[in-house]
C-alpha cells in the first residue's frame, strides 16, 4: 500500500429511521448474535502482546473494512458514541506501526466520520447506525435517545483535525488533518443545529430549593453504559456538557449562543452538576436510584471521556474526584479479586429479559477495560493537577493487569467477567476490541514514561 492517501468522493447515502426502521434492524441485529453464537470461530494462539496488537490492527484497520468498530458481535452496527468513549487515540503516532497502518487508520476514520456526518445532515441522530445494503442506513436508539451520539462524532472530528499537531513523520496525518478540515467545513452548520436542538431538549429540574438542567430529567438517556435504562445519570449529562464545550472549541456553535438557550453560561452549568451530584461529598452515578452505602451509588462510568468533563483545574472539582475514586479503590465489589480490574459498579443493576439471554451484567458485575484505562487516565490527570503521585501506583496496577489479561485471553477483551475470565453468555461469546488497543498503548506510556511496544517503520 503506498504511503500516500486520497480520500475518494461518498456515494449517496439513505438513511431511514421510524418504527419500521427499528423493526427491520432488531432483526438484522438477532442475525449478526446468532451468527456469532454459532459461526465465531476461536481466536490465534498467540501470547506475545507485541504480535497481539499487530494481528489486532491489521484487523481492525483493514482495507475491507466500511466503518471503524469493534470486534464485538455487534460490531456490524455502528456507534457514534464510540468515537470519544473507546478509539480517542486510533491516530496516536507511538501506536501506529508503519506507513501502512497510518493510511488505513486514517482512511478509515475518515469515511466513518464522513457517513455519521452525513446521518446528522439526514436528522438520523441515535446511538446506533445499522447497515442494510447498497448505501442503506437504519438509525435505531435502544433503551433511550442518546446523550452522547454528538459528542462521538465531534471526538472524531477533533481527532482527524489534531492529526498533524503530533509529531509524526506520516504523510497521513497531515492529509487526514486536511480531510477534517473539509469536513468541518461541509458540515459544520448541521452540526450547530444538532447541538442546538440537543440544548432545547435540556429540561429544568428542581432539587433544594435551586433550578437545574439535565437531559434526562424525565426519561432515559444512553451513554456508554445505556442498558440501566435510569434517568437523572452524572455520565448521560457530563456528556452534554462536553458536547457543548467541544462545539464551542471546534467553532461549530457560539458560546453566547449556548447561553441564550441555557440561560446560564456553560461554567455555570458544570457547576451546578458538581453542586446536584456531588451533592454528598461524591459523585452520585443516579439521582434516581434507591437509598444505599456510597459505594453503591458510584459507578465507574463517573470517568467520562478523554478530555471530557474533568478537568482536574479546580480543587473542588478534584476533591468530588478524588472521594469517588477513593470508594471505588476502597470497596471489594468493585473488584475482580486478587487484580487491578474495576467492575462497573458494586451491585447488578435491573435487567431485562433481553439482557438475560444476550448480556446480562453488561453494564454492571463486568469489567470493561476500556473504561479501566480512562479510570487510570483520570488518576494520572488528578495527579498531575494536583502536583502529587496519589493514584500513580494504581494507575500502573490497572494497566499491568489489562496488559495480563490481552495475553492470556489472547486479545484485547471488549469485556472480562466478575470472575477475571471470558465474558460469555448464551448469545455473547466474548469479543477482541481490537480498536480500543491504541488508547491503552498511549495511557501506558503516560503512566510509564516509555512506550510499551516500539515500532520501527
Amino acid at each position: 500500500m503506498n504511503s500516500d492517501i486520497s480520500f475518494p468522493s461518498h456515494r449517496e447515502n439513505r438513511f431511514y429511521q421510524g418504527r419500521a426502521a427499528t423493526f427491520v434492524a432488531n432483526a438484522l441485529q438477532a442475525v449478526n448474535f446468532l451468527g456469532d453464537r454459532f459461526l465465531r470461530q476461536s481466536h490465534h494462539s498467540l501470547s506475545a502482546i507485541e504480535d497481539l496488537y499487530r494481528h489486532s490492527m491489521d484487523s481492525a484497520f483493514s482495507v475491507t473494512e466500511a466503518f471503524l468498530v469493534t470486534g464485538a458481535p455487534h460490531a456490524s452496527a455502528y456507534y457514534p458514541r464510540d468515537f470519544a468513549w473507546f478509539y480517542p487515540d486510533v491516530l496516536d503516532p507511538e501506536t501506529i506501526m508503519d506507513a501502512q497502518d497510518a493510511v488505513r487508520r486514517a482512511r478509515l476514520l475518515e469515511k466513518s466520520v464522513r457517513l455519521l456526518l452525513e446521518a446528522v445532515r439526514a436528522d438520523v441522530v441515535t446511538t446506533t447506525i445499522v447497515p442494510a445494503g447498497r448505501g442503506r442506513y437504519l438509525g435505531v436508539n435502544y433503551f433511550s435517545r442518546p446523550s452522547d451520539t454528538l459528542l462521538g462524532i465531534l471526538a472524531g472530528l477533533q481527532q482527524m483535525l489534531s492529526a498533524e499537531e503530533r509529531a509524526s513523520s506520516y504523510l497521513a496525518m497531515s492529509q487526514c488533518a486536511h480531510a477534517g478540515r473539509l469536513l468541518l467545513a461541509e458540515y459544520g452548520g448541521d452540526l450547530k443545529r444538532a447541538i442546538l436542538k440537543l440544548a432545547s431538549e435540556l429540561e429544568p429540574f428542581e432539587a433544594d430549593g435551586a433550578r437545574y438542567l439535565l437531559c434526562d430529567a424525565s426519561g432515559p438517556r444512553s451513554a456508554a453504559t445505556d442498558t440501566r435504562a435510569e434517568r437523572r445519570r452524572f455520565v448521560t449529562n457530563a456528556c452534554v456538557y462536553t458536547t457543548f464545550v467541544w462545539g464551542v472549541q471546534l467553532g461549530v456553535v457560539d458560546e453566547n449562543e449556548l447561553k441564550r438557550r441555557l440561560g446560564r453560561d456553560l461554567g455555570q452549568y458544570k457547576q451546578d452538576l458538581l453542586c446536584l451530584f456531588g451533592k454528598d461529598g461524591y459523585i452520585r452515578h443516579s439521582l434516581d436510584g434507591p437509598a444505599g452505602t456510597p459505594a453503591s451509588l458510584v459507578a465507574l462510568d463517573f470517568v467520562s471521556v478523554h478530555r471530557g468533563f474533568w478537568d482536574m483545574s479546580d480543587a473542588s472539582e478534584r476533591a468530588l474526584f478524588a472521594a469517588t475514586t477513593d470508594l471505588i479503590i476502597a470497596e471489594p465489589r468493585f473488584r475482580i479479586p486478587s487484580t487491578f480490574h474495576f467492575l462497573v459498579s458494586a451491585d447488578n443493576p435491573r435487567n431485562k429479559m433481553i439482557h438475560k439471554i444476550a448480556a446480562p451484567a453488561y453494564q454492571g458485575r463486568s469489567s470493561w477495560p476500556t473504561f479501566n484505562v480512562e479510570f487510570a487516565d483520570r488518576m494520572l490527570d488528578y495527579d498531575e493537577f494536583a502536583g502529587s503521585e496519589t493514584y500513580r501506583a494504581y494507575a500502573q496496577g490497572i494497566l499491568k493487569d489489562i496488559r495480563t489479561a490481552t495475553e492470556v485471553h489472547g486479545g484485547y477483551q471488549e469485556l472480562i467477567s466478575e470472575s477475571g475470565l471470558k465474558y460469555r453468555t448464551w448469545a455473547y461469546k466474548g469479543a477482541v476490541a481490537h480498536s480500543w488497543f491504541p488508547r491503552f498503548l498511549s495511557v501506558w506510556r503516560r503512566a510509564f514514561g516509555t512506550p510499551l511496544l516500539r515500532w520501527t517503520d
